[in-house]
């Protein structure tokens, strides 16, 4: 069955939220329109409650690109969509395309994962395959690592997405507030979201990998 159809099948089943999407079925004639969750009363309101209304999944990227205060989302699992706008999609497929583009791939690992198929990466082989500037990112001690979890991650730092990855295969993450997170923003119950799944460590989070193995080794250099 493809990810539309299964996408189908999850919505039947009670699933209307992913991310800090709100999916709606039967709208003024569309079988699905997507907004903002916090807009998602006023969409069923007349006109779609004034809402700025796209018909279609083209414009999902440029919606999903740019913060409330124009600033750029460098990662899509940032909890900062903007809101005012409402989506009104024809079929299955538009509505998989529109939240691919949200959230790249998340249907797809949501699926992969509850069929026990999603493959994960630990920190240090993502950092291992690191080149360039970046290939120092490598060093950095799992203390370091650790800490940047509870710095970087998580939804006090913006980031909706549920941590799959460890460490090192043997290191599992220390529990923390990000580390605990289920990927589901506002509390919804799970039964009625899709997660936002992360399966391996972030651009983001190796760049800020990077920073902290520097300051690791000049503390280091400094101390001798």
């Amino acid at each position: 069955m493809s990810i539309a159809l299964q996408l189908r099948e999850l919505l039947r089943s009670g699933i209307h939220r992913i991310g800090e999407l709100e999916i709606q079925t039967d709208v003024y004639g569309y079988p699905y329109v997507i907004c903002h969750h916090e807009d998602a009363e006023r969409s069923t309101d007349s006109a779609f409650g004034g809402l700025e209304v796209h018909e279609g999944p083209a414009d999902a990227r440029d919606l999903s690109t740019y913060a409330p205060d124009g600033s750029y989302r460098f990662a899509k699992g940032q909890t900062n969509l903007k809101q005012g706008w409402v989506m009104a999609l024809e079929n299955e497929e538009d509505l998989r395309l529109a939240l691919d583009q949200f959230y790249p791939a998340g249907v797809g690992l949501f699926l992969a994962s509850r069929a026990g198929a999603l493959e994960t990466e630990t920190l240090r082989e993502k950092l291992d395959r690191q080149t360039g500037m970046y290939r120092f990112a490598r060093t950095i001690s799992d203390a370091g690592a650790q800490r940047l979890v509870r710095e970087v991650c998580g939804p006090a730092h913006q980031c909706a997405k549920k941590i799959l990855w460890r460490i090192a295969p043997e290191t599992p993450l220390e529990d923390s507030e990000a580390s605990r997170y289920n990927g589901i923003p506002g509390g919804l119950a799970e039964s009625q979201a899709i997660p936002l799944l992360c399966r391996e460590a972030c651009n983001h989070f190796v760049a800020e990998c990077r920073k902290a193995a520097k300051a690791e080794n000049d503390a280091r250099s400094e101390a001798t």
